[in-house]
């Protein structure tokens, strides 16, 4: 093909791809109102254990569920869905990242706990398919990954608001060779888009009585883009003034560095921010609370809601038979973030103390992810005896001081 032969057929879907993108900003100039998870009952949990290490840590975050939740599921107000087809060999054999059938199930749910899944890699054993996390999110709407990494006794307790449906994922496998000398790919940033995940990190500090909120940009270099997002930001900033809640922002490369500041670290309270930058800062948070595999995530959007750890499964660690020793913190952290999302916030606040305590404080079972430490079993009956502590508040208050 010609040089210019190629640039047209550049152009043909590059237009598609903005084709597209106008049609979502016409879904979302439309949204619908917000689903009260909190007024419903039953409220419909779907179980989707994912692959690789996600069989193992979902069925102990499940257990923990369970545990928290028994008098809720005898009493009909909570119900349980199990959903098998995330796995990468159902997947692959669809060669589609979440199947049809997969996707309806899911959508008869209200919230979703969802197991880490393989995303296949160029080259790769499998097919190169879309991630089903990005999947998932475009196909629910989920736009708010929410973050949270707490380190008491070093005085950090960030909250993460990484835009999930824009930004360099979405179009992540939609981009295109030109020839054979030029690749490219696409970043994508609407106003509405934007809008959305900011003004909810405004309201999360609003309502936690927190009063900095923090955009991370590299709008300095990427001007379009990024531009537009450190341009609402400052706007809706001015909204929350008379909160009392000051807004600054910071360049995702020296922001890597100042999560890692002892002296300006602790600053920091709600950070917002497009979608790759969030999932390069969300893991180096999570290594300074003790590992991806302590840290869980919310994917919000007003009708549905996904919570998941943060990590990927660990085809490494399955191979070499360590599955068994995987930390699920990460996925029990997304349990007590499931709870509170769901109107039990009394639950989820003790189980995030029993992690705490069990993580961070006492120690007495540590998980290396190898026979060094502790199996995810042995760690879930650990965080589970903690639970059913009657002196589990008197006890957080001793190890950190606070309550």
């Amino acid at each position: 093909m010609s040089r210019n032969g190629a640039i047209e057929k550049a152009k043909e879907h590059f237009a598609q791809l903005l084709t597209e993108q106008f049609e979502r900003i016409e879904m979302m100039k439309s949204e619908e109102n917000w689903v009260d998870y909190k007024s419903l009952r039953p409220v419909i949990i779907g179980i989707c254990p994912g692959d690789g290490i996600g069989r193992i840590i979902s069925k102990h975050a499940r257990r923990v569920l369970e545990h928290m939740l028994r008098k809720e599921l005898a009493a009909g107000a909570v119900e349980f869905r199990d959903i098998a087809g995330l796995t990468i060999e159902n997947r692959a054999e669809h060669g589609k990242a979440v199947p049809d059938d997969v996707l309806g199930e899911i959508k008869q749910c209200h919230v979703i706990l969802k197991g880490p899944t393989t995303t296949p890699q160029a080259g790769g054993k499998w097919p190169n398919l879309e991630s089903a996390n990005v999947a998932l999110r475009r196909e629910l709407d989920l736009f708010a990954n929410v973050r949270p990494v707490k380190i008491p006794a070093e005085g950090i307790n960030w909250c993460f608001f990484r835009e999930n449906t824009e930004g360099a994922y979405v179009l992540g496998s939609r981009g295109i060779d030109v020839d054979d000398d030029l690749s490219v790919d696409f970043k994508i940033i609407t106003q509405q888009g934007a809008e959305r995940i900011i003004r909810m990190a405004f309201e999360y500090a609003k309502n936690n009585g927190l009063k900095r909120v923090t955009a991370v940009t590299k709008a300095n270099v990427v001007k379009t883009t990024d531009g537009r997002f450190s341009r609402i930001a400052k706007e809706i900033a001015e909204e929350y003034k008379e909160f009392g809640i000051e807004q600054d922002e910071w360049y995702i490369d020296i922001m890597t560095a100042k999560l890692l500041d002892p002296a300006r670290r602790g600053d920091f309270q709600v950070i917002v921010l497009p979608n790759l930058y969030g999932d390069i800062l969300t893991d180096e948070a999570a290594q300074l609370q003790g590992g991806v595999g302590t840290a869980g995530s919310a994917n919000i959007g007003r009708r549905w809601a996904m919570f998941e750890a943060i990590h990927g499964s660990a085809p490494r660690m399955v191979a070499e038979g360590r599955d068994i020793y995987a930390d699920p913190a990460s996925m029990i952290r997304a349990v007590a973030m499931l709870l509170r999302h769901t109107g039990f916030a009394e639950k989820a606040g003790r189980l995030d103390m029993a992690l705490e305590i069990c993580g961070q404080f006492e120690k007495r079972i540590i998980v290396t992810g190898r026979d060094t430490g502790a199996t995810g079993e042995e760690f879930t009956a650990y965080v589970l005896e903690w639970m059913d502590n009657l002196d589990l508040e008197k006890k957080w208050e001793e190890f950190t001081g606070v309550f």
